[in-house]
């Protein structure tokens, strides 16, 4: 006897009712939002950890600092503690710019539902101020009031300021280095400055584009806004 291909199966079920269609998709919802919740607490919780050992180290320096008068036995302390502390600031960037992607992953998820709860109750389309397709318009419009990311929302977020974190912490060993081949002022303060910023350049504006060009293209929408609609069959 040959086998039933599964389309085959799916159209022989029974209808559902709209009240189990409503609770399926509840319960998608609600487990979309619980892991939304955890991913903003870890978060929060990795940046408050490398600000934590970011201070720490900055007091166990200013320490050894008055104790070693800055010679180079100071040096030596910080270039051992700041690459510990890089090394975790940049664990944190990485985690932070993935969780930044799954948080959109999660937000087109839930305005996939919210469409289908519309198809079962379209009469309740204004009451809706989130997004209920899951083009990128629409995921913005679900994420906040600006949906737009302007420089001042790019410049406040969390991953811009550990990135920002991060290469100074980059310039400081660069100014460390050069310290202890070359003692003179203006050499350690320009490769301070310019390792500062070649840092900068890479974390805050090389790595994020690359990153968000390619999750754009894995971002496939199902249900497209009418404006994009529009723009796509012009």
């Amino acid at each position: 006897m040959p086998d039933v291909p599964a389309e085959s199966e799916s159209l022989s079920r029974p209808d559902v009712s709209e009240a189990v269609r409503v609770q399926i998709l509840a319960t998608e919802h609600w487990s979309l939002l619980a892991t939304r919740s955890m991913t903003w607490n870890e978060l929060f919780a990795r940046a408050s950890m490398f600000i934590t050992v970011l201070s720490a180290s900055i007091v166990a320096l200013a320490l050894v600092a008055q104790a070693t008068d800055f010679g180079d036995t100071f040096r030596l302390f910080a270039l051992l503690v700041l690459p510990v502390t890089l090394v975790l600031g940049i664990g944190t960037y990485i985690r932070l710019g993935d969780a930044m992607a799954e948080d959109v992953w999660l937000v087109m998820g839930m305005n996939r539902l919210r469409h289908g709860y519309l198809d079962l109750a379209p009469d309740l389309a204004p009451y809706f101020m989130t997004g209920h397709h899951d083009d990128i318009a629409s995921i913005m419009q679900t994420r906040g009031p600006r949906p737009h990311m302007g420089p001042s929302r790019i410049l406040s977020a969390t991953p811009t300021i550990v990135a920002i974190t991060n290469s100074v912490l980059v310039g400081v060993m660069g100014a460390l280095l050069a310290g202890m081949m070359n003692d003179h002022p203006a050499v350690t303060t320009t490769v301070g400055i310019t390792t500062t910023i070649a840092a900068a350049v890479v974390m805050v504006g090389i790595v994020p584009v690359r990153e968000m060009r390619r999750f754009g293209k894995s971002l496939v929408p199902r249900f497209l806004g009418e404006s994009v609609t529009t723009m796509v069959q012009e």
